[in-house]
């Protein structure tokens, strides 16, 4: 699949959060890609351990809300493991599914995982950055991203290639960590996520930074109603967003018109 699209030079003087940071633009995608690289064989495990498996009703909300139907093609972002690609095939029957990341080591264990479990065709696997898509312009049915939002430089540059890359009438969709909006819950959350989350990565993944930068990186993205704004100016139509367990994750979804 070609591109079509040429990310722009960064600014030396530009800079981005990475976590609590402030760093170099330049400098936020090997970060990232560092932080994934040292998790990628624990990652799943710790998404069932950090979230008690509501990760997996949340991904199973975001497949319910695409409705997969037989022939499309999706284009799971930041996709690695393969999980999303895998239950959007299952669901659709005969359909495509192009698994893009840009962590080499998070590819490696999808495929690898997706090999041991029989999930082969209809999958294939990409190398490519969110702001630069290596997939040609209106031709994909879904644009999926899980969790990488969040860990993307430019999020208005990737929702420019989400709309790229969508045919018309394509449908995007987000699910990401969000902002809590139940009273209380969000004071619990953050004890959680800043004492629990860093022990739990040390113990598992023996990365007590990694998981310290998740935390961080959650508090750092655009909130629900921001973000439907950035998708409109985006060229995304009617975006819209729906809270997952009180707003610890949100899907957001919209049409390429």
């Amino acid at each position: 699949m070609a591109t079509t699209s040429e990310k722009p030079p960064a600014n030396p003087a530009e800079t981005t959060h990475f976590g609590f940071r402030d760093v170099p633009v330049a400098d936020k995608a090997p970060l990232v890609r560092g932080v994934f690289e040292r998790v990628a064989g624990s990652y799943d495990l710790m998404n069932d351990l950090m979230s008690g498996g509501i990760h997996r009703l949340w991904k199973a909300e975001l497949i319910a809300a695409v409705a997969p139907r037989a022939g499309e093609v999706l284009l799971d972002v930041a996709g690695g493991t393969g999980d999303i690609a895998t239950r959007f095939l299952a669901a659709a029957g005969a359909a495509r599914a192009v698994i893009c990341d840009i962590n080499g080591a998070m590819l490696e264990v999808g495929r690898d995982r997706a090999l041991d479990g029989g999930h082969v065709a209809g999958l294939s696997w990409v190398a490519g950055d969110a702001e630069n898509l290596p997939v040609a312009s209106h031709s994909v049915d879904v644009y999926t991203i899980a969790f990488g939002l969040r860990n993307v430089t430019r999020i208005d540059a990737a929702l420019a290639e989400a709309k790229r890359v969508l045919k018309p009438g394509g449908r995007f969709f987000c699910l990401e960590f969000s902002r809590v909006v139940v009273p209380g819950l969000a004071q619990l959350y953050d004890l959680y996520s800043f004492n629990v989350l860093p022990l739990l990565g040390q113990v598992v993944a023996g990365d007590h930074d990694a998981y310290r930068y998740l935390a961080e990186s959650i508090r750092r993205f655009p909130p629900q109603d921001e973000l439907v704004q950035r998708m409109a100016a985006a060229g995304l139509g009617q975006p819209r967003y729906r809270n997952l367990s009180g707003g610890i994750a949100a899907i957001h979804s919209a049409w390429r018109i």
